[in-house]
């Protein structure tokens, strides 16, 4: 038995379905119904009960997947922690963030962190929230800069900033005329939302604050970029709403109009594993800290 083994098994127990597992794994399904039946040859009972219309635990499979899942999250926290010190002798820290980070986090920070430590090696990694948590836990990171509070027994998210959010649209928009533009008035404009899948929390936060005001946008176009997103509305495809670092980089073709409402603020977190002692960790977080009076008690 090995841990792809019990990582197999999670999954299909997860899913309940063989095909989705396997889409999941990036497996063929006919291999992973052998590492299935491997598994249960070596465990000696049945862990699955298979028909043509479902897939169902046993009631041996229900506690195999229990300590399967414990099993496979200590061996991650070994892998982790064997990381941790590697990287710590290689003087590395790799840090994950959301796009904000790079205009209002890094420009204040790094600069001072390679002038107080010269043989520190510094890797950037644009990933989405969910990404990250994934690379925290594995050790692939050592810092994650979320939309998200990921604070649990084993994670410290810690607040960072709150920022505004503001409506952006062409400039030859009939909305434009506004000088505070009226919320009603945005009921089906053509409107180009952040994707869910890279902007989780901003993607959600528009459409509660659309459901909140009973507007309905019409939905033209998902932008997995940030920039992407500006260039269409630069191009007259319709109107958005993002995060107010993006100002600088408006083009000349959008504006910004404030709402007759006041638009809602997302948050940015930073995190960090509780067991990485590593020393990078610990002046990164110190240096931030001075920079942007982190307070460790505000979650």
């Amino acid at each position: 038995m090995e841990l792809r083994h019990l990582r197999y098994f999670i999954t299909v127990a997860e899913e309940l379905n063989f095909s989705k597992a396997a889409l999941k794994l990036y497996t063929a399904q006919p291999s992973l119904s052998q590492q299935i039946k491997d598994l249960e040859e070596d465990v000696g009972v049945r862990l699955l009960n298979r028909t043509k219309r479902k897939v169902e635990l046993t009631d041996e499979g229900a506690v195999f997947l229990e300590q399967a899942r414990l099993t496979l999250a200590q061996a991650d926290k070994a892998v982790a922690m064997a990381r941790q010190v590697s990287q710590a002798k290689q003087q590395m820290l790799r840090i994950g963030f959301v796009p904000v980070a790079e205009m209002k986090i890094f420009p204040y920070v790094l600069p001072n962190l390679r002038v107080q430590n010269s043989d520190l090696k510094i890797e950037l990694l644009s990933l989405n929230n969910n990404e990250q948590m994934k690379a925290l836990k594995k050790g692939d990171i050592d810092i994650a800069f979320t939309r998200h509070n990921f604070t649990s027994e084993e994670i410290e998210s810690t607040f960072v900033l709150r920022e505004p959010l503001m409506f952006i649209l062409p400039k030859d928009h009939p909305l434009a005329k506004y000088d505070r533009i009226p919320v009603k008035a945005l009921n089906g404009i053509d409107f180009i939302i952040p994707s869910s899948e890279q902007s989780y929390t901003l993607h959600h936060t528009i459409l509660n604050f659309a459901k909140e005001y009973g507007i309905e946008f019409n939905i033209v176009q998902t932008a997995d970029n940030i920039l992407f997103n500006i260039n269409s509305i630069g191009m007259g495809l319709g109107c958005t709403i993002l995060p107010a670092y993006i100002t600088p980089l408006s083009m000349d073709h959008s504006v910004v109009r404030p709402l007759n409402v006041e638009l809602p603020q997302i948050d940015l977190y930073v995190s960090h594993r509780k067991d990485n002692t590593s020393n990078a960790v610990k002046r990164f977080m110190e240096l931030l800290t001075r920079v942007f009076y982190l307070d460790f008690d505000r979650k």
